[in-house]
């Protein structure tokens, strides 16, 4: 399970660091693809796998869902940490996210899945998130 906020940079090519708690799950291998709300998701394989699934399930539902399957597949990529525990970020994907190097990123443990957000848009989200939590009835007390 992936828990926690880490504060990081990418290096000039691109690369940043997982947290070492991260990186047991994900050096097996690991894809990245295109995440909602303009960050990049990394999946360990296994859950990968569940996504890819259900992404491939939906494609057959019509052509906005058979799109959006194309476009979240080739944008994927497959990527495992080196010995230091960075991992690549595709131009593609940096591009989509708005992460420039030398820049500060967020890697955020999202349960199922790593996020890697541009450490600007992630400070905008964070309150909002913050205040959806606060104001949702639905939302249980998780027992605290």
């Amino acid at each position: 399970m992936f828990v926690g906020t880490h504060r990081h940079s990418l290096d000039d090519k691109g690369r940043v660091i997982l947290p070492v708690k991260f990186r047991n799950r994900l050096e097996v291998g690991a894809f990245m693809a295109k995440g909602r709300d303009g960050c990049v998701s990394v999946y360990p394989a296994d859950e990968w796998e569940r996504v890819a699934s259900k992404v491939r399930e939906m494609s057959s539902e019509g052509e906005m869902q058979r799109r959006a399957a194309r476009a979240f597949f080739a944008g994927a990529a497959e990527v495992a940490p080196d010995r230091q525990g960075r991992v690549q970020v595709p131009a593609n994907l940096r591009d989509f996210a708005h992460l420039g190097t030398e820049r500060e990123v967020v890697v955020v443990g999202v349960h199922s899945r790593v996020e890697i957000w541009d450490g600007g848009r992630w400070d905008e989200h964070e309150p909002e998130a913050d205040r959806m939590i606060a104001a949702a009835e639905e939302i249980p007390d998780f027992g605290i």
